[in-house]
Order: C-alpha cells, then sequence, then structure tokens
C-alpha cells in the first residue's frame, strides 16, 4: 500500500494495515491512496482512541504526550512515525492550514535604527513643542484685501443651457423614461445679465463666517472695492461670495504668517507618537523591507514619496531616515502641519547632516494650494527659531521634489 502523507511525501505501509489510513471522515481522505478495501480500525477502537463519531479521543492525545501509546503490530514497529502522523492528518483537524484574519490590522515594527545615536540626536532636536503669536494689524489687512480683490476678483456669470428637441414618432415608456424617445436638434447656451431669486443673501455673514474676520471689518474691505467690482455681486452671489472669500482668507494668511512669531516651551513629543504608528496603516502603499528607515517599511502617499524613499535607502549620504508620524504636528495660524521627513546625513558626507524635508510633485509656489504654502512658510519660521535654541549643527528645513533637489538643499 501506497499512503501520501499531509505533507506530500509517500509513506509505504504493508498492505493489510490500509485500513489505518482509511477509517475517517470522508473529507479528510482525498489526500491518501490505498489498494485494499477498508477494514475496522481495530487498533483505534481497541484502545479506545476513537469515539462513535470518528473523532480522535482525549485518550489518545494524553496517551501520545506521555508517550504511553499502545504498542502497534510488529511489522508496523518501524513505521510509527507514519501511522500516527497519517491519524493526526486524517482524524484531527492540528494538520489542517491554519487561517488568520486578513482584518486584522498589520503591524510595522520600529527597528535598531529608532535607537540609534544619531536618529535621537536629530529627535531631540525637532520634537521641543511651541507656541505662536501674531500682531494683528486690521487696518493694514483691511488695504491689502480691497487690493486683492479689485486686482483678482473675476465672477463668472450665470448662464443656462436650452436644448430642442423632437418627439420620435413611435416611442415607447421605456424610451421616454430613459430619454431615447427624442432627438435633439439644437442646443443654446444663454447667460443671464443678473440673478434674479427671492433668495436672500447675507453677503456680510457669508464672507464673515467663511473668512473669521467680524462682520465690520468685511463692511469695510467690501466697501472699499471698486464699484465695477462690486457690480459682479448682482451677476452671481454666490460665485461672489465664495471668490471674494478665498482671496480675503489669501491675504489673511499671508499678513498673519508675516507678523508670526513662535515660542519654544518646555514640553516636547514622546517617542510614543512613533509606537502609535507601528498600527492602523495600510499597507497597499507599503514598500519593500527597508534599512535605513526607523521602521520596517515606509507607508507612502505618493509616487514621488515612494520615489523618494528609494533613493534614501540607497543613498551612501544618509546615515538614518523617519517618515514622521502623523502625531508630529506644527502650529500655524492656518492648521497643524506635519512634515514628511527627518533625515540625518553621514557626517562630512554633506554640510547640514540634520535635515527636515516636506516632498511635494512641483517646487513651483503656483502649483502648491495656498493652504499648503502658508503652512511650509509658517514651517520655516518654526525651524529658524529651534536652531536659535540649539547648539550647532542646526536643523535645516526645505522643499524638496526629488532626492537630487535634497542633496542641492544639504550640500547649498
Amino acid at each position: 500500500m501506497t499512503v501520501t502523507g499531509p505533507s506530500g511525501v509517500c509513506n509505504c505501509l504493508p498492505a493489510k494495515y490500509a485500513w489505518l489510513a482509511l477509517r475517517g471522515r470522508a473529507e479528510r481522505l482525498s489526500a491518501i491512496s490505498f489498494c485494499n478495501p477498508p477494514t475496522k480500525s481495530v487498533y483505534l477502537i481497541k484502545n479506545d482512541y476513537i469515539d462513535d463519531s470518528d473523532q480522535i479521543t482525549d485518550v489518545y492525545y494524553t496517551a501520545k504526550a506521555n508517550g504511553t501509546l499502545a504498542a502497534l503490530h510488529e511489522d508496523l514497529e518501524c513505521h510509527q512515525a507514519e501511522v500516527f502522523g497519517l491519524i493526526d492528518s486524517v482524524y484531527s483537524d492540528a494538520a489542517l492550514p491554519k487561517f488568520e484574519d486578513g482584518r486584522k490590522p498589520k503591524r510595522n515594527p520600529l527597528n535598531d535604527n529608532f535607537h540609534k545615536g544619531a536618529f535621537q540626536e536629530l529627535w531631540s532636536r525637532i520634537n521641543r513643542k511651541a507656541v505662536y503669536r501674531v500682531e494683528f494689524d486690521t487696518a493694514e489687512l483691511t488695504q491689502k484685501c480691497i487690493g486683492a480683490l479689485n486686482r483678482e476678483l473675476r465672477v463668472t456669470k450665470l448662464q443656462y443651457s436650452v436644448q430642442t428637441g423632437i418627439q420620435s414618432d413611435q416611442v415607447t415608456d421605456e424610451q421616454l423614461r430613459d430619454g431615447t424617445g427624442f432627438s435633439v436638434t439644437r442646443n443654446e447656451t444663454v447667460k443671464a445679465v443678473s440673478a434674479r431669486s427671492s433668495v436672500k443673501y447675507d453677503l456680510l455673514g457669508k464672507v464673515s463666517e467663511a473668512t473669521d474676520l467680524l462682520r465690520q471689518t468685511v463692511a469695510e474691505i467690501l466697501s472699499g472695492i471698486e464699484p465695477s467690482i462690486f457690480e459682479q455681486y448682482r451677476a452671481n452671489p454666490e460665485h461672489f461670495i465664495s471668490e471674494a472669500a478665498r482671496l480675503i482668507k489669501e491675504q489673511k494668511a499671508g499678513h498673519l504668517i508675516e507678523q508670526l512669531v513662535y515660542d519654544p516651551i518646555d514640553e516636547r513629543y514622546e517617542a510614543d507618537i512613533f509606537t502609535a504608528a507601528e498600527i492602523g496603516q495600510d499597507f497597499s502603499r507599503a514598500t519593500e523591507r527597508l534599512k535605513n528607515h526607523v521602521f520596517d517599511y515606509c507607508i507612502t502617499d505618493s509616487g514621488v514619496e515612494r520615489d523618494f524613499v528609494g533613493e534614501l535607502d540607497t543613498s551612501a549620504e544618509v546615515e538614518v531616515y523617519a517618515k514622521l508620524p502623523r502625531g508630529f504636528l506644527i502650529p500655524t495660524p492656518v492648521g497643524d502641519y506635519n512634515p514628511d521627513w527627518a533625515i540625518v546625513f553621514r557626517a562630512g558626507a554633506v554640510k547640514h547632516i540634520y535635515f527636515v524635508a516636506e516632498t511635494k510633485g512641483s517646487m513651483s509656489s503656483l502649483a502648491l494650494r495656498d493652504l499648503e504654502r502658508a503652512k511650509i512658510d509658517c514651517a520655516k519660521k518654526f525651524f529658524a527659531k529651534l536652531a536659535e535654541t540649539n547648539p550647532a549643527p542646526n536643523v535645516r528645513y526645505g522643499l524638496a521634489d526629488s532626492y537630487t533637489k535634497l542633496m542641492e538643499l544639504v550640500t547649498a
């Protein structure tokens, strides 16, 4: 008799003992081929190793664990391992493959790179928290907003499309429902001279709410713009409100940044923000296993970041680096900011060995969204202030769209 065990290895047993491989639940026998017809499992039944439901009993498991299993027939003594392996595979679930919960969060562990002295030195230089203060000059902001609205506020007039068509001679209910029972013969776009509506707009209230400015300040701004610019409100009130609010917010952000001052405080970010980032990550965006990153893998947000990681991890100049966890935040007047990277270069390889980088697909300030640009400008002030409080060498901060650009920044 030839028996194929759970590992696919062929085990040869005397044919008269085919019963050892044949007794059991039918679904477990797909891996077993036999020559002789099945007979009763005398050995298993005689020793109370199997119950009426063809399940292995605790008596068998206990005897096996204690090494006190009943002796096999002398012809099978040399095949004990194969025989009992077969019994376990046919009658027990132990040999079945183990399935894990695919929905369980995977873990991206911190590795020894995190504990390197070089990285801990960089971390100690950037983990200090700070508060900011702004000396707000309302009159100056008002004039800047008036100028921006006069230069850039352009409102699209309301327009609507008119389609003329002919209904088919014979049209079904289904064609009426899906619109195929008509053929369009003419399209016309009509622009409205003004928006005539029964809806009452709270112009000051809406702009004030969107910009976080007082109604009085908004009134001073709107009353100061040119009449031809304000006349656009009649053509499309909603677009006027949204565009005016956007331009005012841009001027406000720029004004705040100009007057922004950071004051470091004694409180610091703890290392637990890194351990918190070990789980709950989207591994569909994970890189291959890395050698210089503080985590085994890096969860990237874009193709630019993935390429950046590839070059960082193979660079001879980089000693260790980290994708900063989302818990590391810099406060700004336009919302908290989370820098992308903290990088330590090898001493002597570059001019600035400690660097915090932001990666973007475009280096053009025009391509960056206004909010992103404002946060980056705030971060420059934050790290400049930290540099005043830390001993040399200082931590530098910059924007890079590639590793080549990063090397330009750290060698300049």
